[in-house]
């Protein structure tokens, strides 16, 4: 995801330095490329050896160093940076660049960088609260960089607080966010409903169907990627959440037809991707049902159709519905599309090797008023690309004016 991105990694004199370690084995696994610069602190933790057995690339550490390419180090990197990221960063560093102070390679580097910086503090929770490091940090955030928030918990001097480094695949997240996709959707208001519905019967069972929630939440995440700010509305999964998402959890379709008719007004795109249950039970007992010898009859009640409504209540949102058939996939999901007043309809069948529940990949038709576009297998987050894509593309003219 990051292929042709090139990610200048500081690394300081934090305990929490072999951590960054995994961080940069997970951002060359996603393809970037990856440069260090250590700082003479840092060197404590880490040696400059570790680092360029894992990135293939000489580590940087002191500005003046006579064994050089003809070039200006720390202007040449700075320039070729898509992201500078410091993780973890300490309170020196952290001051230094609030300062304007360059007197070693990180600090004149990331000075002379033009590019999207986020900085990952790491220290003691008393030096992360001082007054002078919180000023620092607030003057940093005005001045454009990003900060990820360290966690709290227990940290390496037995002291418990705020300062702990946090988990690598978590900034990596924040790099992904800032890097590697084009902010298409920037500003733009997207809602994206995922997973099951749950329909109760009794405290103990309810009707439910396959959905894991895997095609909702890629899509959450691309759009996410793209710059929109994103509702996620959940339906009960196992999956974890993309980190930017505003995520509303649901269980019933009526509590998700809810929780979306009200949000709907304020929206540009929606991706009705949920399978919600098209039936619940008439009656939902508030005790256990006994289990009895004789044959026991289920009566079900309509839920109230989302997309329908939608279509209905719609003035300038892009409507993307979803459609998984057994048959006729194409001229079931057209009918769908004119009857919804949806604007595009995402059609997969469930009898196609690769498509349907629970799979890691999808095999999808995309259906506007323009016409249909078959794709082959992929992965769901190749599938969420190319559906992002098409909603951006169709809604052109209205929504991108």
């Amino acid at each position: 995801m990051l292929s042709g991105k090139t990610i200048v990694l500081g690394v300081t004199g934090s305990i929490a330095a072999y951590k960054a370690v995994y961080l940069a084995r997970l951002l060359i696994k996603l393809n970037a490329e990856v440069h260090i610069i250590l700082t003479k602190n840092g060197e404590r933790f880490v040696t400059p050896v570790t680092f360029e057995s894992l990135t293939g690339r000489k580590c940087l550490t002191d500005t003046f160093d006579r064994n050089f390419e003809f070039d200006i180090k720390h202007i040449s990197i700075a320039k070729k940076a898509d992201l500078f990221l410091v993780a973890p960063a300490s309170a020196d560093i952290i001051g230094k660049i609030a300062g304007g102070i360059a007197d070693d390679m990180l600090s004149t580097t990331i000075m002379a960088a033009k590019c999207p910086k986020i900085i990952v503090p790491a220290m003691n929770t008393a030096m992360f609260h001082n007054s002078i490091v919180e000023e620092n940090i607030e003057k940093l955030k005005r001045h454009g960089f990003k900060f990820v928030s360290p966690e709290s918990g227990m940290l390496a001097c037995g002291d418990i607080g705020d300062g702990k480094f946090p988990e690598p695949e978590l900034i990596a997240e924040y790099v992904l966010y800032e890097t590697a996709k084009e902010k298409d959707m920037l500003g733009k208001r997207v809602i994206v409903t995922a997973g099951p519905t749950r329909e109760a019967i009794d405290p103990v069972r309810y009707i439910t169907n396959y959905s894991t929630g895997k095609m909702g939440y890629a899509i959450a995440k691309e759009c996410l990627m793209r710059g929109a700010e994103v509702t996620l509305i959940s339906g009960p999964v196992s999956l974890k959440p993309p980190v930017f998402a505003d995520v509303i959890n649901v269980v019933s379709a009526e509590d998700m037809y809810n929780e979306t008719v009200r949000r709907f007004e304020n929206c540009d795109f929606i991706f009705k991707s949920a399978a919600v249950a098209d039936f619940t039970p008439a009656f939902a007992s508030k005790e256990k049902i006994k289990k009895k010898d004789n044959e026991m009859v289920l009566d079900l009640n309509h839920t109230k159709d989302i997309l329908k409504k939608l279509g209905e209540i719609k003035t300038n949102q892009f409507i993307c519905g979803f459609s998984m058939e057994t048959e006729n996939l194409i001229e079931n999901s057209k009918k769908k599309l004119k009857s919804k007043n949806a604007d595009m309809i995402v059609a997969n069948n469930l009898k196609t090797d690769g498509a349907g529940f629970g799979t890691d990949t999808n095999v999808i038709s995309i259906i506007t008023k323009d016409g249909v576009e078959e794709f082959p297998k992929m992965s769901k987050e190749s599938a969420a690309e190319k559906i992002v894509s098409a909603a951006v593309k169709t809604a052109g003219g209205g929504l991108y004016e």
